[in-house]
């Protein structure tokens, strides 16, 4: 036996090495080893090392929550070292530092850098912690935090600082989830349940992904009832899923830990097609073992189905790391482990300073023997592989696709936006033939006309129904779940995507779009670019056209909280014919970094403008339909029916007397007084709206949504509360045709028509 074996048998600190972790290790190395891949000798030096970097990165998480001094000589602190108020989520924390350091583990043991995400992002500390004694750092952290005393002194201090700048925004570089700064970081995780279903999706073949999820977030979104449906390895990389089971949430255990815990997990993955993998959730050998081992799993199955072995779906590796929450520190296993699992402030409770310092002593580990631990695990030169910070799905490389031309829409067609779109993504797809498209719709592809694209891409199930639109390949990923549908857009960063629902139920999205928005603005706030195409959201069935299915099926509450967002990489469009929205589909997929709420009408709408005034209407964000040199009176129309509605009132006005505009608003917030610089550079300015949209005392603005909402987003074309009015949507529904919700929410054009004489003081 080895000298390395021998000593790292024996375990370090609270780390231990069952023999089930200890017979899967003694194969994994043999086989290292035979393959060429890492001499025996090495490998061992390397589970040696990681765990003291696991003792080291529980000891410097446990002095993030509570310590305000660190000193690396690892000296019991007295009650001035601790904060006055310890803050953090220390035992999902403490928890996920065996789980990273076994990634980390796993990637110098083979030469490789895999991809990470978390699906707890309030675990951040674990993974600030261990990178910071990795020095694998964003140059902000890289500056800020040497590893010295007086680094991660900084590190402790900074942690649930709340300290902010002069520019109002946080002096930190950490914050309480992942974020831009956390080195490797791609989502923050904040908002429980996405990791669960976006993880599938998310890297190529010839990439590889360790997803860390939770059992508390799996009562969010049950994500692992999907992936397996959905994995292919022709167009999809590898994927090992960890469920690091603590079976604790804030005040109680999890629904899992109650209804059987890991037993009855383990059922549950083998009905939804997984292969339940069983490790000691304590130990990063055995996270490293898992990562390794679930890899090669998922490489000789799809072998064998090249080989016609096997069919699909692929029993999808799936790790259960079972722990206690908070391990290896004292109040492990309890509530109170997942913020502060000590009974009081160190700074001023003589037990809890006395547990803490007890607790810390068993982790700490010397300098030099550290020193020799992080030398070993810094594997990146010798292999030529980059650094953690940098893997795969960090640096994004996406083509620019090619767009295809518009078909030209003549005068006097009639055609339905949602169904030019169709056409013209069908085009776009098949002009990229080498980019991976990833349609997310929840069952209503035909209903909302895409019907070209369904043909053309097909839903993607494991047993295709003939005559049904099914492959087994097929790039429509389809479930009556919102979220787990707009997930595999969003999470095929290096794609095409699109995402096409009911506007009633796109509202479920809300919380999956606001998290990749807010990710993506925080990245451009650093000065670094956002790689990803923008992925247009298409709301259609929506609130004026879908009056037959009852109230219910009539909410715009999407679109009016995306135009609560930042307009910069929120966007909200309300294209007003087919034309408008083709040319819109153009130059969207000419950004990055946007998720655009689209509002599309599903039915045939009049045609308003040629291609090039429609692309030019897409710049400007509205188009003059109409405008008398004279005008007293202009209509501002947000939506197709709107549009319509207003145009013909507008006729009937002309017909009274009365000069007129009447103004296509496609892009509200680009109207929008700005919140901040970013958003300044984005919206119009004041000449810039002068220019667009003739300036005309008396305003009536009729819209798709509340007007309430929109009052706000338009403030700056408001002339007064005497000379503006809008008519929104006013909670009137039931089963009505357009018509009928036009005249339930005074939107007909005669109540348009009555609304203009009211303001003007003109007789009805």
């Amino acid at each position: 036996m080895s000298d390395n074996k021998a000593v790292w048998l024996a375990g370090y600190g609270v780390i231990e090495h069952r023999p089930d972790t200890v017979k899967a290790v003694e194969e994994l190395v043999d086989s290292l080893d035979v393959a060429g891949i890492c001499k025996r000798e090495q490998a061992w030096a390397l589970f040696l090392a990681a765990d003291r970097l696991s003792s080291m990165g529980l000891w410097l998480t446990a002095h993030m929550t509570y310590a305000r001094e660190v000193h690396l000589d690892g000296r019991t602190l007295a009650a001035e070292d601790f904060k006055l108020t310890p803050e953090g989520h220390t035992g999902g924390a403490l928890n996920m530092v065996p789980a990273y350091v076994g990634y980390l583990l796993a990637n110098a043991l083979s030469g490789s850098t895999r991809a990470w995400m978390m699906g707890q992002g309030h675990c951040v500390a674990a993974i600030d912690a261990v990178n910071i004694l990795m020095r694998n750092l964003e140059p902000e952290q890289e500056a800020r935090y040497p590893r010295s005393d007086q680094g991660l002194s900084k590190l402790c201090q900074d942690f649930y600082s709340y300290e902010i700048g002069a520019n109002g925004r946080p002096v930190a570089p950490l914050g309480s989830h992942v974020n831009v700064y956390t080195a490797g970081g791609i989502s923050e995780g904040g908002y429980l349940g996405f990791a669960g279903l976006q993880y599938v999706h998310m890297p190529l073949p010839g990439q590889e992904l360790v997803s860390f999820l939770s059992d508390g977030a799996f009562e969010e979104q049950r994500g692992s009832d999907w992936a397996s449906r959905w994995w292919r390895g022709e167009d999809t990389g590898l994927v090992m899923p960890i469920m690091i089971a603590n079976g604790r949430r804030i005040d109680q255990r999890t629904t899992m830990s109650q209804s059987g815990g890991v037993h009855w997990f383990r059922d549950h993955l083998r009905l939804n097609g997984f292969e339940p993998v069983d490790i000691d959730g304590r130990d990063p050998a055995a996270f490293a073992w898992a990562i390794l081992s679930m890899a090669q799993r998922l490489k000789t199955q799809h072998k064998e189905i090249d080989a016609g072995e096997r069919s699909y779906p692929v029993l999808l590796p799936y790790a259960i790391a079972e722990t206690v929450k908070g391990f290896g520190f004292p109040g492990s296993g309890t509530n109170a482990a997942h913020n502060l699992p000590l009974p009081g402030s160190c700074a001023s409770d003589e037990k809890s300073r006395t547990l803490f310092n007890e607790g810390c002593a068993k982790l700490f580990v010397a300098p030099a023997e550290l020193a020799v631990a992080i030398e070993s695990l810094q594997t990146h030169s010798a292999q030529g592989r980059v650094q953690e910070k940098d893997h795969c799905l960090r640096q994004l490389k996406v083509q620019s696709p090619v767009l295809p031309f518009p078909e030209r829409i003549i005068p006097g067609t009639a055609v339905a936006p949602m169904a030019a779109i169709d056409v013209w993504f069908c085009a776009l797809a098949t002009a990229n033939p080498n980019m991976r498209v990833r349609v997310g719709n929840p069952d209503e592809m035909r209903s909302n006309r895409m019907n070209k694209s369904l043909d053309l891409l097909q839903h993607r199930v494991t047993s295709p129904e003939d005559g049904v639109s099914e492959s087994l390949h097929g790039a429509v990923i389809t479930a009556l779940n919102e979220e787990a549908v707009v997930s595999a857009a969003l999470a095929n960063k290096q794609g095409l995507n699109l995402v096409v629902s009911y506007e009633a139920f796109a509202v479920k999205m809300l919380g999956a779009m606001r998290q990749e928005v807010i990710f993506a603005r925080h990245i451009l706030e650093t000065g670094r670019r956002v790689r990803w195409l923008s992925v247009p959201v298409l709301v259609s069935s929506h609130t004026w056209e879908n009056g037959k299915n009852e109230q219910s099926h009539q909410d715009p509450t999407l679109c009016e909280a995306w135009l609560g967002e930042m307009a910069d990489v929120a966007p909200v469009y309300f294209p007003f014919d087919a034309n408008s929205a083709v040319a819109l589909m153009g130059t969207l997929y000419k950004q990055t970094g946007r998720v655009a709420t689209v509002v599309t009408p599903k039915n045939v709408t009049p045609y308003f403008c040629s291609a090039a005034q429609a692309q030019q209407a897409v710049q400007d964000g509205a188009m003059v339909l109409q405008h008398d040199s004279d005008a007293i009176l202009q209509f501002l129309a947000v939506g197709a029916y709107q549009l319509e509605a207003a145009n013909k009132a507008a006729q009937v006005m002309r017909e009274q007397g009365v000069d007129c505009s009447v103004v296509a608003i496609l892009e509200p917030g680009r109207f929008r007084i700005p919140r901040d610089a970013r958003e300044a550079n984005y919206v119009h300015s004041d000449a810039d709206i002068a220019r667009i949209i003739p300036p005309v005392e008396t305003r009536l603005i009729v819209c798709h949504t509340h007007a309430e909402v929109m009052t706000g987003v338009l403030r700056r074309l408001d002339t007064g509360i005497a000379q503006t009015r809008v008519l929104g949507y006013r909670n009137r529904g039931g089963t009505l045709s357009v018509a009928g919700m036009q005249e339930a929410n005074g939107q007909s054009w005669q109540a348009i028509v009555g609304a203009a004489n009211s303001i003007l003081g003109l007789p009805n």
